[in-house]
C-alpha cells in the first residue's frame, strides 16, 4: 500500500515538473526504499508459505504413516475410556515395529554405502 501510495505521489510530482506547473524542490519519500520494503515482505510472505507448505506436507506424511495414535492413560488413572483394544492394538504395533525396522534397514544401507562396506551375508 504504501509503495502504490509514494509510486503515485512521484508520478503526479513528475507529471506536474513535466509539464511545468511545479517545480523538483518538494521533499517525497524515495520510491526504491519502499520498492525494497515491498520486496522484503514478499520475500517474508514466500518463507512463510514455504514454511506452510512444509507444515502441511509433514502432517499428511504423519497421517499416512501413523494413521492412529495409541492413547495413554495418565499416571494414577487406571481408566480405561480412552484406550485401544488389544485386537486394534497389536496391529498398530506391529505396522510401527516394521516401520522401525524399514528405516534401520535404510539408514544401514546408506551407511554401508557411504563407507563402502559391504552387507553381511543372510542379511535384510
Amino acid at each position: 500500500q504504501t509503495l502504490m501510495k509514494v509510486a503515485a505521489q512521484n508520478l503526479v510530482q513528475n507529471s506536474s515538473i513535466d509539464n511545468g506547473q511545479k517545480s523538483a524542490d518538494g521533499a517525497l519519500q524515495r520510491f526504491d526504499k519502499s520498492l525494497e520494503e515491498f520486496y522484503a515482505l514478499c520475500d517474508q510472505l514466500e518463507l512463510c508459505l514455504r514454511l506452510a507448505h512444509e507444515c502441511l506436507s509433514q502432517s499428511f506424511d504423519s497421517a499416512k504413516h501413523a494413521p492412529a495414535l495409541v492413547p495413554a492413560a495418565p499416571k494414577g488413572e487406571g481408566g480405561a475410556g480412552e484406550t485401544l483394544p488389544y485386537t486394534q492394538y497389536l496391529p498398530l504395533i506391529k505396522a510401527q515395529i516394521a516401520g522401525a525396522k524399514d528405516i534401520h534397514n535404510a539408514l544401514l544401507e546408506g551407511a554401508n554405502k557411504i563407507t563402502g562396506k559391504l552387507p553381511p551375508p543372510g542379511g535384510p
